[in-house]
């Protein structure tokens, strides 16, 4: 009988011990919850990347296709300000609105 109880102890000290790991152990539920999250962040983060990489590879597509001079030329024009031969360029730049009010006041007040 007492080698029962000993044995019975001893089962129970073991089947706790096993439970304290698996709860809060390394490896156990904690972590594997916070692991499951960091691969949701990541597939997230690897979603939008793919759509990244997506319009590049397109982009790139439309580079070389056989009307890739006009993709080009476009490109030249918006990103390096580049104008054919015998074009002229134009930049129009707005003035502020607060701006022109207060040169006004100041010439008003220069009139005699």
């Amino acid at each position: 009988m007492r080698m029962l109880r000993l044995t019975a102890l001893v089962l129970l000290a073991l089947l706790a011990w096993l439970q304290y790991r698996l709860w809060f152990g390394h490896g156990g539920a904690g972590d594997v919850r916070v692991l499951s999250q960091q691969v949701e962040q990541q597939e997230r983060d690897n979603g939008g990347l793919q759509q990244r990489n997506d319009a590049l590879a397109a982009e790139v597509a439309e580079l070389k296709s056989a009307d890739g001079g006009a993709a080009v030329e476009e490109r030249a024009r918006s990103e390096l300000g580049m104008i054919k031969p015998g074009e002229t360029f134009y930049r129009v730049v707005e003035r502020p609105t607060s701006e022109p009010a207060a040169q006004d006041d100041a010439a008003k007040a220069d009139d005699p």
